[in-house]
């Protein structure tokens, strides 16, 4: 009789693997919400059919290519083309008209997964005539996902589904308008994939890189205790000057960071942030 699946694995066990991670290969899951982490946990050692922690303590520590599989496991990935319309044309009707007074527009997407929401932030730009004059910086914790964001491939079925979002956030054009298809993928086009720039990034450790006008961080503080919460909310703000925005996902909030008070709300609805001018003491 092949043996039991091992169902879980205890709060110790996890602590001790985010250790190991973190010592082998500089992933820091240690502030992450324990309970999401372990979740996700459970769920990979499911899918790779690992019989007991000892096993997979083994494979992580002496096949990096398993690791890099488990990896993708254990990130958060889902996304997709215009992901809640609403969100889309906020920005659209509200944030965008604002970054069309800078002359180089700069946006982050951070923990940017497999890019769709980048080629979605494109397209927006390109339909208001601002695409040539900004840069769209994307970046992940994991390598593999940002290896296929900047390929701008993706299975067209996907995107066929997706079009309705589009067309929901106002779209001019047809979605079809800014890709090919080739072989069951959509490839979006290359004047797009132009205007970005691909790169690791880690929120728990790495510092800000640059200064944005936007910042999008989607659904991916959720995932985070408080205390890194506030951490990363503090990152955000360092990289935003005044009248920079900030956006994160619908259950995501800065209420209740200690740097919250750095902004003022846009749409609450739609959780868009504006950083505040900063007051000097005299």
């Amino acid at each position: 009789m092949e043996d039991e699946i091992l169902p879980g694995i205890s709060d110790t066990d996890t602590q001790f693997l985010s250790e190991i991670i973190y010592k082998k290969y500089g992933y820091d899951f240690s502030d992450y919400s324990q309970a999401s982490f372990k979740r996700r946990l459970d769920k990979a050692i499911m899918g790779f059919r690992i019989q007991n922690f000892e096993e997979l303590t083994a494979k992580i520590c002496g096949d990096e290519l398993f690791f890099n599989s488990f990896l993708e496991e254990i990130t958060v990935n889902v996304t997709e083309m215009f992901r809640d319309p609403d969100f889309y044309k906020a920005l659209r009707q509200e944030v965008i008209p604002q970054l069309s007074a800078h002359p180089l527009i700069r946006i982050w997407h951070a923990g940017c997964s497999t890019g769709e929401e980048v080629y979605s932030m494109a397209i927006l730009l390109k339909e208001a005539g601002l695409l040539e004059r900004s840069l769209l910086y994307a970046t992940d914790i994991n390598q593999q996902v940002l290896a296929k964001a900047s390929l701008g491939k993706f299975p067209i079925d996907a995107i066929l589904e997706q079009s309705d979002n589009y067309i929901m956030t106002g779209g001019l054009n047809n979605l079809s308008d800014y890709y090919v298809a080739q072989f069951g993928k959509a490839v979006f086009h290359s004047e797009l994939r132009d205007r970005m720039v691909f790169s690791p990034h880690n929120l728990v450790f790495d510092q800000s890189f640059n200064e944005f006008n936007l910042i999008l961080c989607r659904n991916v503080l959720i995932y985070f205790n408080r205390d890194l919460q506030d951490k990363v909310v503090k990152l955000f703000s360092d990289s935003l000057p005044t009248s920079g925005f900030l956006a994160l996902g619908t259950k995501e909030s800065i209420d209740f960071s200690h740097f919250g008070n750095h902004f003022e709300t846009i749409n609450r609805q739609q959780r868009i942030w504006k950083k505040k001018k900063s007051i000097v003491a005299l």
